[in-house]
Parts: structure tokens; sequence; C-alpha cells
């Protein structure tokens, strides 16, 4: 049975649908948290500093990471298993069926470019801040490691950090409005009242997180035009 959960396209199914609505709700989490930089400095560079390299943030960031990395993994074999069975017939230009999103049918690219604003997210943040408490040079990026606000003012004064930024932001949006009621359906929510009830309810979800990232990188991109660094 257990051998199972890990080989059978089934299970690979179920461990990815799992793992993404885990990573579904960290980004609820995150994207609320940053929303306190929009309204408050103090406030937000309070939540960095009660976070930093403390043992119960680096007990969730490993969790976290696992998470991410099993949800790729097993996103990445099941694509790669579903292009060997269909072989040459990938290539066939043929009709798509009624109720095929597009979504759907680019989730792994779609994917891949949130995985690549994931790397410059943790490049811009995680390894300026955290990483640099864990290896004791809280100055490393420039600023002090708790100083969130101060990061997030300097990443989105170079304008093609706040493009890719947007675009990575779009890219999650498609992910995540398949990818939610999709993990429901595997999940056994697979009547056709529910999926519509769960179809809609990840367009909302998904819609709330990426426009409340969104609104940060707006708004702090606005405070850099205007030269409002302390505003």
């Amino acid at each position: 049975m257990g051998n199972c959960l890990f080989t059978s396209s089934i299970g690979r199914k179920l461990i990815m649908s799992i793992s993404g609505l885990f990573l579904i709700l960290f980004l609820l989490f995150h994207m609320s948290m940053n929303l306190a930089a929009v309204f408050s400095t103090e406030a937000y560079n309070a939540i960095c500093e009660f976070l930093g390299a403390n043992w119960y943030a680096l007990v969730g960031t490993l969790v976290l990471a696992a998470g991410f990395v099993v949800h790729i993994v097993y996103a990445t074999i099941l694509t790669l298993r579903n292009r060997a069975a269909r072989g040459d017939k990938r290539y066939a230009v043929t009709a798509m069926p009624a109720g095929v999103s597009w979504a759907s049918r680019n989730m792994f690219v779609l994917g891949a470019i949130v995985v690549l604003g994931l790397i410059l997210h943790l490049y811009n943040f995680w390894y300026k801040m955290q990483f640099a408490e864990i290896i004791g040079n809280p100055m490393m990026g420039g600023l002090h490691a708790a100083d969130g606000y101060g990061y997030i003012m300097q990443t989105f004064s170079n304008p093609l950090f706040f493009v890719l930024y947007i675009i990575w932001l779009i890219a999650l949006w498609f992910h995540l409005t398949h990818g939610f009621w999709s993990s429901m359906q595997t999940l056994g929510w697979n009547n056709t009242t529910w999926i519509n009830r769960w179809k809609c309810i990840s367009n909302i979800y998904s819609t709330i997180i990426v426009l409340g990232f969104m609104l940060v990188a707006v708004v702090f991109f606005l405070k850099n035009m205007m030269g409002c660094g302390a505003c």
C-alpha cells in the first residue's frame, strides 16, 4: 500500500495534491504578512524580527522547502510520464476538448515560471534576511536582516524586478486557479456539483492571494517612483 502510494500514478497525484494545498495555505499566510508592510513599517519589521533565524522559523522553513521539493519532483515525474505515454501523438495538431482550460494544458510551463520567480524571491529576501542571520552576518544585504520594509523598497526600486514579479504573479494565478480545484478532484471531490463549486472557490481564493501580493509590489514601486522611502 505504502509503496503503491509513491509509485502509482494515482499515488503520485495524491502526494502532489496534498503538498500543493499545503503550499496554497502558506501563500495566504505569506500574503497576509506582506500586507502589513503596506500599512505599517514597524509592524512588518516586527514580524520579520520575530521570524528571523529563530528555531521555529527555521523548522517552518525546512518543512516549507520539503513541501516545495515534493511538489516540484512529483509534478515533473507526472509530466514526463504523461509525455512518454503519449509519444508522438503529443505533436499532432488536434482540437482541444471542451472544458479543457489553457492553464491545465500549460501547468508545467506555468510551474517552471513560478519556480524561477521563487528563486528570484529567495535571492531578494530569504538570502539577505534569514540566511544572513543564520551565517551571523545580518548586514550582508546592505540593510539589517530584520529590515524587511527596507528590502521591499530596495527590490522594487528596480523596475526590472517589478516587471518580473508581476509576470511571476500572473503565472502563479493561472497555476493556482487550476491546481487548487484539481487537487480537490484528486482528493475525491470529483462530482459535477462540487467540482464547479471548487472551481469558483479556486478563482476567488487565487485572485485574493495574487492581488494581495501585487498590491505590495505596486505600492512600493510607486513609493520608489515618488521618492517616498520613509512614507
